[in-house]
């Protein structure tokens, strides 16, 4: 699994998104910019969360099974581009391996088993000139895929308090830990202390 941060808003004078945020945040209240972090860290503890839908961060992810990305996509205020099945030949497509599966020695053969067989029944459609649009009909969720993922500060943080979490599906889970990581070194005054908190809360799904 590969999770990276690609780009994020810029304030014009290239000192980052929380100088804008900080900012919107100041016009609320027609006070004097000052201590960005500071202010920032208060709004956001209060819930004036408006302010900080002014910034957005992109995200590259790949290594994902379609599993996760149909979770992803759920959360509507994102913007998704992703590998195409419809376009894209999936011949050489790589497939996702749940832990438990992994960690049985049995269930890993049988799992193993199946997708080694969608794919070669895959390919096998391809070759009699079946399109790929109606050839991917095969394969399964465990196939991994990649995509662009960009979502404002705010949508972000609504994100990451539901999906990490133990009761979160293991992989959303693992991309939200390391897509917070990224965004809490960019702007650490709006999700520092998220950070903290999930950490504390949940050491077991940050080491995982």
């Amino acid at each position: 699994m590969r999770v990276e941060l690609i780009a994020v808003t810029q304030y014009l004078n290239q000192e980052g998104p929380e100088k804008l945020l900080e900012r919107a945040g100041r016009l609320c209240y027609a006070s004097a910019m000052g201590d960005t972090t500071k202010f920032l860290r208060a709004r956001v503890r209060e819930g004036h969360l408006s302010l900080i839908e002014h910034a957005t961060a992109s995200f590259y992810i790949s290594g994902i099974s379609r599993t996760c990305s149909h979770q992803l996509v759920r959360h509507r205020l994102c913007s998704f581009s992703q590998r195409s099945q419809r376009y894209v030949v999936e011949d050489r497509t790589e497939f996702v391996i749940p832990p438990s599966i992994a960690q049985n020695e049995e269930a890993s053969r049988i799992y193993h088993g199946f997708v080694n067989q969608s794919r070669d029944v895959y390919k096998s459609l391809r070759e009699l000139g079946i399109p790929k649009e109606d050839s991917r009909f095969v394969l399964p969720n465990a196939t991994s895929t990649e995509l662009i993922m960009s979502l404002n500060f705010r949508e972000a943080l609504h994100m990451f308090h539901v999906r990490i979490s133990p009761a979160a599906q293991w992989e959303i889970r693992e991309v939200c830990s390391r897509m917070l990581e990224e965004l809490a070194s960019v702007a650490p005054a709006v999700f520092g202390d998220l950070r903290a908190e999930l950490r504390e809360k949940h050491p077991r799904v940050f080491s995982e």
